[in-house]
């Protein structure tokens, strides 16, 4: 059968070990560009950018019929204040103020929207100049709050999305924002939540990118083992405050102009500019070819909590407990909300395997349609997965410490489910 049809092809799901996600250099910093939407299919999208964690550009056709991009622009490519105001005037939004530092991010506030309009406007007029600093509207959660807009249409490429699957499920919090900031707005260095994937579609506008392969961060540390709130410091020059940044290699470098949508590996580290006033919409994702990613990273942050707190380790009697809170305070899960977000993932596609899917739920916007839409055999890939890192957890022994009865199934209760279903589906 032909490899480029993905839902007939079971070729395209061997196993890939997870060390094919890490560094690597991308020759001359080259990043693909997509350019034809009819000619992009989601097979090549697996194939070439989400398995080996590589970079890519679509170009601007992938989001020409969204409704932000004809009615949030005016015929000049700016921001359409006028509409904006009228749809979102009375919101409250998060803005950070790119000129302060603080710990190693911008300090930010809420502001009603109106209020964020007219100091954009009056920004703009004074030469990008103010005595409020330079403000940026980030990680405003526009969707959730406004789901009746038609503001974009998620592309297919991006539909394996189990963070936002998981989150809907538990109707707690979703990884879809919307940036709106001014030329000179910028985001210092980090990596993604939960070291997903994100991709980033910019409105109107134009950014750039500054992006390091996985584990060159490891180059760009101080001698504390910090990483740098800006990776374009002259400080980093300074051998005796960072040891080893002249082993790092330079950035891979990308100008994303208006429409365009980047494609950011999991576990990149990045810096962002606007060079012009611009807006995009931005998601952090992650699914079964970066779930692995996910776990370590939990392990290598729990591991870090543990470090920290060690000394109160025999003074504690449930020290292990806390060091839980901890990293879920810190990061926003701990390992028993992870055993659930695995199990809510996978109960899905058991469902879909096993029951099929009706017509109702293959209409809606649903995660079941987004299963369908994908295959049946991209379902059993993520079962198979999901199998390999359930497994993982299961055999942890920070896991196994804690009370798991409040599980429900228990973890060898799910994975022989899993297991099951996965081996009905492939006879």
């Amino acid at each position: 059968m032909d490899r480029a049809t993905f839902a007939c092809s079971t070729a395209f799901f061997r196993d890939y070990n997870s060390s094919s996600q890490g560094a690597f250099c991308l020759p001359g910093g080259h990043v693909d560009f997509i350019e034809k939407v009819e000619s992009f299919t989601y097979s090549d999208f697996f194939r070439d950018y989400l398995i080996p964690n590589h970079p890519c550009i679509f170009s601007a056709k992938f989001t020409e019929d969204w409704g932000s991009r004809r009615n949030w622009v005016t015929w000049d490519g700016k921001p359409n204040f006028d509409h904006l105001l009228q749809k979102f005037g009375e919101a409250v939004v998060p803005v950070a103020n790119c000129d302060v530092k603080e710990y190693n991010s911008n300090p930010k506030e809420q502001l009603p929207f109106k209020e964020y309009i007219k100091y954009w406007k009056e920004y703009i007029k004074n030469g990008y100049r103010s005595s409020r600093g330079c403000l940026y509207l980030k990680d405003w959660h526009l969707s959730r709050a406004f789901p009746e807009q038609d503001v974009y249409t998620t592309p297919v490429y991006f539909s394996s999305d189990w963070l936002n699957e998981y989150w809907d499920a538990i109707a707690v919090d979703d990884y879809r924002f919307v940036y709106m900031g001014p030329k000179g707005s910028w985001t210092p260095f980090h990596a993604d939540v939960f070291r997903s994937y994100s991709w980033s579609a910019n409105i109107c506008g134009r950014k750039k990118w500054l992006l390091y392969p996985a584990g060159q961060e490891e180059y760009l540390k101080d001698c504390h083992g910090n990483l740098p709130f800006d990776v374009t410091a002259p400080n980093l020059q300074d051998r005796s405050v960072y040891p080893r940044y002249n082993q790092s290699q330079p950035p891979v470098e990308i100008v994303q102009e208006a429409g365009e949508i980047v494609f950011i590996p999991s576990g990149w580290h990045h810096q962002v500019y606007n060079l012009e006033d611009t807006i995009s919409i931005n998601h952090n994702w992650v699914n079964g070819c970066n779930v692995a990613i996910m776990w370590c990273f939990l392990q290598d942050e729990l591991a870090a909590v543990q470090r920290e707190i060690n000394e109160w380790k025999d003074p504690i009697d449930d020290w292990h407990l806390q060091c839980q809170l901890i990293m879920k305070s810190c990061t926003g899960i701990d390992y028993k909300e992870f055993y659930n977000f695995l199990k809510v993932i996978a109960e899905n596609r058991i469902s879909v395997l096993e029951n099929g899917l009706d017509d109702e739920a293959s209409a809606k916007n649903t995660p079941k349609a987004a299963i369908s839409t994908l295959g049946m055999l991209h379902a059993v890939f993520d079962l198979k997965r999901t199998v390999k890192v359930l497994t993982s957890l299961s055999a942890n022994e920070d896991f196994k410490k804690l009370d798991l009865t409040s599980l429900s199934p228990p973890p060898e209760a799910l994975l022989h489910h899993l297991k099951a279903a996965i081996d009905t589906a492939l006879l």
